[in-house]
């Protein structure tokens, strides 16, 4: 009966888990929507943020792919979707022409600097109480 009970609660913890992400990914969805950006395109921006620190700065696609918690196409579709905003460049890797290099363009560091405060405090008041 123990097992029944432990398999029961990490069942609840997990809804709990998949509930609160949820939420708090709607949440960021609705904040980021008037600056013309969604949850997944922000993460992008920051992680490319975060891994390029200087403009003209690249990180690889595959990269991105693990930190994001997007599959691949979908991915490359919104780094396309980005690109054509103008917020992140890509290039083909010289020394592995199946690998593709991406940075963040002049104007999406500006973008991800504006919105970052905005997805902070929706993280700020959706998980603090937890």
């Amino acid at each position: 009966m123990a097992a029944k009970t432990v398999g029961a609660d990490l069942e609840d913890r997990w809804r709990d888990i998949l509930s609160v992400h949820a939420r708090t990914m709607c949440e960021i969805d609705r904040v980021l929507h008037p600056h013309g950006l969604g949850a997944s395109d922000f993460e992008v921006l920051d992680v490319l943020a975060s891994e390029t620190p200087r403009t003209g700065d690249q990180c690889r696609v595959q990269d991105l792919v693990g930190r994001v918690h997007l599959s691949q196409s979908a991915l490359s579709r919104l780094i396309g979707r980005l690109e054509k905003e103008g917020l992140v460049e890509r290039a083909v890797c010289v020394e592995d022409r199946r690998g593709v290099w991406v940075a963040l363009t002049g104007k999406g560091r500006d973008l991800h600097t504006e919105v970052r405060p905005l997805q902070r405090e929706v993280l700020e008041r959706m998980l603090a109480a937890r």
